[in-house]
């Protein structure tokens, strides 16, 4: 087998094993809400953080046998292997919208990492360094934040799965900086980078994890997805000055698989957003009528009226031995002020 054609295999097994691992959070993210972040008492948990570190070694073993421009196109097919997988091993199957905004995000990815140009190794000096982790550190503060104050279970799976791709992608320029400068008799020079990798890995692993709470698989997976290269692409244009292929056309091209690629991302979410439309927030209180008219939250369930027919649905009483919980009436029904006077008139109280 040729060193392209291994290159191949691998990031083809290493963007199932993402795949995998994405539908195994989803899952337990289902079963466990009361852990969104790390729930780790759960197996299944651990199974996925396994299979999504199987695939990234997967995936820099292919970097080492097949160009960047091969291979990370080809790691942007996770989420089109994530939708029929599911639809396979756990019954959950993806609708139309849901395939065409896969399609166009994973299209638009790839388009835009193989124009991506710049093959060459560079570093980042101390000071690059320390502004990138604060900056980044800041952005993903930022996202986490501002999706504790969003209500949509989708709105707010897109801000965390966008700060994971952050962190994921930052952490991905960091371990090319520490490949680049390691040396051998220096094992602990890399140490404040090092321990930038493992903070923003596990912060792209918790905020990822509590993405799938609510929102499906689709939508979050394919925001990390995008987000991830498409950081660290921004990062060795801005500081590496690498550059788009094909000049000006390349540019144009690229900006164009952007475009696309953002417009799948909208596409899943306003299609999640479709199917929650009939589901209440989960915010929302229990509100009820009070004897005002107004709406009081956490009231008592009204009883529910016994038609027995047309002429009686007032007057119509619980049987013997039923019980009835009695709430506050909204409004009073037009034989009740009747009943008050005849009982005034006959004495009664």
């Amino acid at each position: 087998m040729s060193s392209l054609a291994l290159s191949v295999l691998l990031s083809l097994v290493s963007a199932v094993a993402y795949a995998a691992g994405a539908i195994l959070q989803e899952q337990v993210a289902t079963t466990t809400p009361s852990r969104p972040y790390a729930p780790l008492h759960h197996t299944g948990w651990w199974i996925a953080v396994g299979l999504n570190s199987v695939g990234a070694v997967l995936h820099v073993v292919a970097l080492a046998y097949g160009p960047l421009s091969l291979v990370q196109p080809l790691g942007a097919l996770t989420i089109v292997f994530a939708l029929p997988m599911a639809a396979v091993f756990v019954r959950r199957r993806a609708g139309a919208t849901a395939w065409r905004g896969a399609v166009m995000a994973t299209a638009g990815l790839a388009g835009l990492l193989a124009l991506t140009g710049g093959n060459g190794s560079h570093s980042l000096g101390t000071g690059e360094r320390g502004v990138l982790a604060a900056a980044t550190l800041g952005v993903v503060a930022l996202l986490f934040l501002t999706a504790q104050g969003v209500h949509r279970p989708i709105l707010r799976s897109v801000l965390l799965a966008g700060g994971a791709g952050v962190a994921f992608g930052i952490a991905s320029v960091f371990t090319k900086t520490v490949a680049v400068d390691w040396q051998w008799d220096l094992p602990f020079g890399q140490w404040p980078a090092m321990s930038v990798i493992a903070v923003l890995a596990v912060a792209g692993l918790l905020l990822s994890q509590a993405s799938y709470r609510g929102s499906g698989l689709a939508a979050p997976l394919a925001t990390v997805t995008v987000v991830n290269p498409v950081v660290a692409a921004a990062v060795g244009i801005t500081l590496f000055g690498e550059d788009f292929r094909y000049g000006v056309t390349g540019t144009v091209l690229a900006l164009g698989c952007g475009a696309l690629a953002a417009g799948g991302l909208v596409l899943l979410t306003v299609e999640r957003l479709g199917s929650d439309g009939d589901t209440p927030r989960e915010d929302a209180p229990d509100v009820r009528s009070d004897a005002r008219g107004g709406t009081t939250p956490g009231g008592l369930v009204a009883a529910q009226r016994v038609r027995r027919g047309t002429s009686d649905r007032h007057t119509a009483g619980p049987e013997v031995g039923e019980r009835v919980d009695v709430g506050a009436v909204p409004r009073p029904g037009p034989d009740l002020e009747v009943q008050m006077r005849a009982r005034a008139v006959a004495g009664g109280s």
